[in-house]
């Protein structure tokens, strides 16, 4: 792990390169199954589901719904100052892959289970973080 900005940036492995750089072309790519079809996260080496090595990277729609929550009140970081959003959020491709997230350019108070969300990115260093905002259209 490295720090950008006060961020601790994940380690880009083999298997992750495409998820942590997917942003920077404004794409949100997700391991699939080419046997199966079922989509997966985290990006492994075989499916959890039918065990197939045939699996990859594919580009997913960005969209979600939040599945759970909880707002950050502490200062942990002080790049980062309260309050802020730790979400689960579901993509709509497949409900059951939940991506843990923080949502931006959203009003804490408001923020709820069911909301829909798009992805956006936070580029730092060789990483593009993606994150969720509330649908804008």
């Amino acid at each position: 792990m490295s720090t950008s900005a006060g961020r601790i940036l994940p380690e880009v492995t083999a298997e992750s390169r495409d998820f942590w750089t997917g942003g920077f072309d404004n794409e949100l790519r997700i391991y699939r199954c080419r046997s199966c079809s079922g989509w997966f996260h985290p990006p492994v080496g075989a499916c959890w589901r039918c065990r197939s090595r045939d699996v990859g990277p594919e580009v997913v729609s960005g969209r979600a719904t939040v599945a759970a929550f909880t707002v950050n009140h502490h200062p942990w970081f002080p790049a980062f100052p309260p309050p802020y959003v730790i979400a689960a959020v579901e993509l709509d491709e497949q409900p059951d892959v939940r991506l843990t997230t923080c949502l931006v350019d959203v009003d804490v108070d408001k923020v709820e289970v069911g909301m829909q969300v798009e992805v956006v990115f936070d580029e730092q260093d060789d990483v593009a973080l993606p994150f969720f905002r509330p649908v804008t259209a």
